[in-house]
């Protein structure tokens, strides 16, 4: 069974503002820890793999300045960690690796793999498929309730904390 890659929710009441304050929006924040094309794409190489600057910088094709900013920034958010590796008769060298913070990025990945697949791929077979071990079978990402059971897309709605609006910074219209 194949699940749709759509999930739609009720349509939102028009709103001069969202119902969620930027400062107060966690997807917003996490923005500003991956925010930019080359570090999702350092991420995306991570997660399949990769850890070492020079196989980065071949893989991506980045300028090894940037490439270095990036995983500079990656480490400090948290997402990645730095050690030291040493092949027998080099110097010790860097090599990057997801904490656990960046691996649990591994779903929205996923889950944006999946949107591409449909949108971007123009109709093209994907290059992976994602599969269960135990019996081959592709697997999905979609949306279960805290029980697990899957929840149909339009079963889904939104509720929001009574202070998400607050810290509102500008009055624009």
């Amino acid at each position: 069974m194949q699940l749709s890659y759509c999930v739609y929710m009720e349509a939102p009441p028009f709103r001069h503002r969202s119902p969620v304050h930027l400062n107060n929006c966690h997807l917003a924040a996490s923005f500003d820890f991956l925010g930019d094309r080359w570090s999702l794409l350092i991420v995306r190489c991570a997660l399949l793999g990769i850890r070492r600057f020079d196989d980065f910088q071949s893989e991506l094709d980045i300028p090894r300045n940037i490439l270095s900013t990036r995983l500079k920034k990656l480490v400090e958010a948290g997402i990645m960690t730095r050690q030291s590796y040493k092949i027998a008769g080099c110097r010790p060298r860097p090599e990057y690796l997801l904490t656990e913070m960046g691996q649990a990025l591994r779903l929205p990945f996923l889950a944006m793999r999946q949107w591409a697949e449909r949108w971007v791929g123009n109709d093209r077979p994907p290059p992976m498929t994602i599969i269960r071990k135990s019996d081959d079978r592709p697997v999905y990402v979609s949306l279960v309730d805290s029980d697990g059971r899957p929840v149909a897309p339009d079963d889904l709605t939104a509720t929001f904390a009574d202070w998400a609006a607050e810290d509102r910074s500008k009055t624009c219209r």
